[in-house]
């Protein structure tokens, strides 16, 4: 007689793995476009500062709701923002884009690093952010 064990199932197979990276990809590609269709909403019907010193002094007066930093800010300027924002209480979201793909969200045909929303009209973005903090 065969005294072997049944084998365990040993995860995902290829083809199972690769349609998890897929549907994986497809969230984060609709996440992304979520964002940015509430960024709009936001550029139309709310108020919002553009740039590293406007919003560092919106962070320092506490108007600011939410603060939104492209992924290729330098360092330090992104550990000041926080360091402000933990301060005021304000949310920060890391931007999954560089300073030229949040520019473009924004309608703008420059670079933008940051952006403070002071009030976001009729978009929902700041209950919807998950707030890095």
């Amino acid at each position: 007689f065969c005294t072997m064990a049944p084998k365990a199932a040993a995860g995902p197979t290829g083809q199972q793995a690769a349609a998890q990276a897929a549907e994986a990809k497809r969230a984060a590609k609709k996440s992304a476009e979520n964002i940015n269709s509430r960024l709009a909403l936001v550029m139309k019907s709310g108020k919002y500062q553009l740039g590293f010193k406007t919003a560092l002094k919106t962070l320092r007066s506490g108007k600011a709701k939410l603060l939104i930093v492209s992924n290729n800010i330098p360092p330090v300027r992104k550990s000041e923002l926080e360091y402000y924002a933990m301060l005021a209480k304000t949310g920060v979201h890391h931007y999954s884009g560089n300073n030229i793909e949040l520019g473009t969200s924004c309608g703008r045909y420059f670079r933008v690093s940051v952006m403070a929303i002071t009030d976001a009209g009729d978009s929902d973005i700041i209950k919807a952010m998950p707030t890095d903090q």
